[in-house]
């Protein structure tokens, strides 16, 4: 009969090494099927838990004392290597079939354009990738990653009880997210209050996003910080902060949905070598209409977070985390 149980975590070094441990399991755990080319999904969950396992190693800073390879830059570096690739891979998935079985014929055969241009860009950035993962640089993140996981060492913060720092750590990334100028996108201010500009028409919103997609899209990396450091708390906090996390996530990816479609009308316009509406006119319209469904589900969302009681809640939620903490 096995009777050890796991220790209970109760500080904020704990927490630190426990996701540190586990976004380290989860990133390196996919690095041959990565280097063998074999499997989108693979490269997918290599640079999810590359981003995850970067949050846990710049948001746990202040408790952990690592060596240099492990460094913000340097596991930055890396996810933005697998990011670009698979970024490649999520655009010719989306041609596959979200847009070509909506096109006609003609469009369709035109589109062959942009996958030929797609599967050479595609091994140019795979190459890229491969050099990424066999050079000193990665080696020596995975090295000193192994090495410190098997011998932590800590800074004085460390010892502290979670629950007594956890609502330092978090209110002032949840602060930072609710002062992003990307919220203000779309309204007007009138007698200091802030009012969503509501029934714009596809072309008024085609402006807006022209003009402002960058913001739109720093926002979104914004909520993508923010989730994935709430994520690493879940079981310290009850159903409404899960709710946040959410809605949170929803931000991040009605956001992403517009930044997707504007990078892919990008991409076809430097393709084609013209604007996309004179070569593939019904590919340019489905662009456009998901663009405005897209804002359509934005705003509610944007409304929800512009208000002050919204905001407060979040903020009283984590100020009170659960005093007992499961194992």
């Amino acid at each position: 009969m096995k009777l050890a149980t796991q220790p209970t975590v109760k500080t904020l070094g704990d927490y630190a090494y426990q996701a540190i441990e586990k976004h380290f399991k989860k990133t390196f755990k996919w690095e041959k099927s990565v280097k063998k080319d074999e499997d989108p999904e693979a490269l997918h969950q290599m640079r999810v838990g590359m981003r995850r396992l970067r949050t846990a190693v710049t948001r746990f800073g202040i408790a952990v004392d690592v060596s240099k390879p492990i460094s913000d830059k340097n596991i930055g570096k890396i996810a933005r290597r697998l990011g670009n690739l698979r970024d490649l891979d999520v655009l010719k998935e989306s041609l596959e079939n979200n847009y070509k079985p909506n096109l006609p014929r003609k469009e369709q055969e035109s589109l062959q354009t942009a996958f030929t241009a797609l599967a050479k860009q595609r091994e140019d950035v795979e190459s890229s990738v491969q050099k990424t993962l066999n050079d000193e640089s990665y080696k020596s993140l995975k090295d000193a990653l192994e090495k410190w996981l098997e011998k932590p060492s800590y800074q004085p913060l460390a010892s502290i009880a979670i629950q007594q720092v956890l609502p330092d750590l978090l209110l002032p990334e949840v602060s930072n997210f609710f002062l992003h100028p990307g919220w203000l996108i779309g309204t007007e201010v009138v007698e200091s209050e802030v009012k969503i500009q509501k029934n714009w028409k596809a072309k008024k919103i085609e402006k807006q996003l022209t003009t402002e997609g960058e913001n739109l899209h720093s926002l979104r990396k914004e909520a993508k910080r923010i989730r994935y450091l709430m994520e690493l708390f879940t079981d310290l906090y009850g159903e409404s902060y899960a709710a946040y996390i959410t809605e949170v996530k929803n931000v991040q990816e009605i956001l992403g949905m517009m930044q997707d479609s504007a990078i892919l009308t990008d991409w076809l316009t430097d393709i084609y070598k013209s604007e996309i509406q004179t070569e593939l006119p019904t590919f340019a319209n489905l662009l456009t209409e998901n663009r405005y469904q897209s804002w359509q589900q934005w705003q509610p969302l944007q409304e929800r977070y512009l208000k002050t009681e919204t905001r407060h809640s979040l903020h009283l939620t984590i100020l009170h985390p659960l005093s007992g903490v499961i194992s």
